[in-house]
């Protein structure tokens, strides 16, 4: 069981870094818009390459920018190359349903040797396509799950049985977390990864409870003091 980082912040991932309780960072276009990234690919590459460098030997997986099936393949050799441990992002199927991704991922995996993170996935069925594929990690949206009306958690413990009956090595990360509690839920489940945000990460840890349990303490060893 694992949780990743959805970051392109590097004071965040040096941060959580230092709790020592991530096992790899998640990114997307979305994400390195929202945290600053500019100039375009090359910004893009360089953020990559930082947080690649900072996390080493953990994974980072990075999002191609196209939805051209021969683009998609060249951008996903090329950002594969920055480094070792980059992993690269192919969403299950383009903006239409168009079905070329698929083949996308089935190449980079078995052709050129790119280690392939299959996202923005709904279903069990769709992540177990991606994993005969040969995805490395197949990316299902558990909070969009639950918003469509379906428990997630029926969905990853539906996925887990089929990869061990079928003995196939893709890895399940579940992303979209909406509450701090998807977080167990869904390890419990049989999600081997979850991706969360830096404020869900730090939720998991700080309790009203215990700050208030350790300001008791705090007053209690002054009291002792003066006695």
């Amino acid at each position: 069981m694992a949780i990743f980082l959805d970051s392109g912040k590097i004071e965040q991932v040096e941060k959580f870094l230092r709790w020592g309780v991530i096992r790899g960072v998640t990114t997307n276009p979305t994400i390195l818009l929202k945290d600053g990234v500019t100039g375009g690919a090359a910004g893009m590459k360089k953020r990559a390459q930082e947080i690649a460098a900072m996390i080493a030997p953990l994974p980072l997986s990075l999002e191609v920018t196209s939805n051209d099936p021969a683009q998609m393949i060249e951008q996903g050799r090329e950002f594969a190359s920055l480094a070792d441990n980059i992993n690269v992002k192919i969403t299950i199927h383009g903006p239409e349903g168009e079905t070329e991704n698929i083949e996308v991922i089935h190449a980079l995996e078995t052709k050129y040797d790119v280690r392939v993170n299959a996202t923005a996935m709904m279903s069990a069925q769709q992540c177990l396509l991606a994993a005969l594929a040969g995805a490395s990690y197949v990316s299902l949206f558990g909070g969009r799950v639950n918003n469509m009306g379906y428990d997630a958690v029926d969905e990853i413990s539906r996925l887990r049985e089929l990869l061990e009956l079928q003995g196939l090595d893709s890895q399940i990360i579940i992303g979209s977390v909406r509450e701090i509690n998807n977080v167990i839920t869904w390890l419990h489940a049989g999600a081997h990864i979850v991706t969360v945000t830096p404020d869900i990460l730090a939720g998991m840890l700080v309790h009203p409870y215990s700050k208030e349990t350790v300001r008791m303490f705090l007053d209690d060893a002054k009291k002792c003091e003066m006695c």
